[in-house]
């Protein structure tokens, strides 16, 4: 069912996007090229390194791990808009890493957490395949050759995202409730530890590389706000449940932090305007 869920999500996704997005890339591939690189380079090496920063079971390193080699996260759009920062960025940002997770996640994964347990990297990859690519690939064409048709459909697709991860998150606690109560004094801590980094590194990563506010911002917000869904769906499916703990903690934990984020900048960018005016 997680599988599923995560399934009807991309497909939203993937009839948001028409063909054209792909050549807006070249538009501004140094931006693009660079957030995806943040987003595959920092977050993994965030993830092991508070893995192994605190005493927790290996499940649970694993589970941490692999959301931090997942793809930026759909609400991370919203986040970006609500913090004025780059819309486009974000959504250019998003669309390339979720493609390119297909086998870079498990690429990733097996080789940040093969010293904590075997990972069959090619039943991930096909998983990424069933779940992600499948699915974002029907849903651009269903937009292509549909087009208006779907226009409702379209519009209601972000509320079904965001309740069927509410749905995934609280079967995920919910069964795993014993092992985080446990657990809780260092499991709660190192899964927002990871999302503050990375919101932190995104944006100095854009900084580094002289790039404007807005797209400073849409780094942060890209690189700090992962598809828990997805690592969910691939923990539960090739792990055990509770290497989908911290997934589904890591959903509510960057959705907070962007939150914040988000009416902090919005705020600051209101003064701005009327201090111009």
């Amino acid at each position: 069912m997680v599988a599923a869920g995560l399934g009807l999500i991309m497909l939203g996704m993937g009839m948001t996007l028409t063909f054209a997005d792909f050549g807006e890339v070249l538009k501004m591939p140094k931006a693009v090229i660079l957030g995806v690189l943040a987003q595959f380079l920092i977050m993994p090496l965030i993830g092991w390194s508070v893995a192994n920063l605190f005493a927790l079971p290996d499940q649970f390193k694993l589970g941490i791990i692999l959301v931090s080699c997942c793809p930026g996260g759909t609400a991370s759009n919203v986040v970006t808009y609500l913090a004025r920062g780059n819309l486009a960025l974000s959504v250019l940002m998003t669309m390339c890493s979720t493609l390119l997770a297909v086998g870079l996640t498990p690429l990733l994964t097996k080789t940040y957490a093969s010293a904590i347990l075997e990972v069959d990297a090619m039943a991930m990859v096909v998983s990424m395949v069933m779940i992600v690519l499948l699915p974002v690939i029907g849903g651009l064409l269903l937009n292509r050759y549909l087009g208006k048709q779907l226009n409702l459909v379209k519009s209601i697709a972000p509320l079904v995202s965001v309740l069927v991860i509410v749905l995934i998150v609280g079967a995920i606690v919910g069964a795993t409730k014993g092992a985080i109560q446990s657990h809780w004094q260092t499991l709660l801590p190192a899964v927002f530890i990871v999302h503050v980094l990375g919101f932190g590194m995104g944006y100095l990563w854009g900084k580094l590389f002289k790039l404007g506010e807005k797209e400073q911002r849409t780094f942060s917000i890209e690189v700090g706000m992962q598809n828990s869904g997805l690592g969910s769906s691939l923990a539960k499916t090739h792990f055990t449940m509770l290497a989908a703990t911290p997934c589904a903690i890591s959903a509510f934990f960057h959705c907070m932090i962007g939150s914040f984020l988000a009416s902090i900048w919005s705020r600051k960018a209101l003064l701005r305007g009327h201090e111009e005016v």
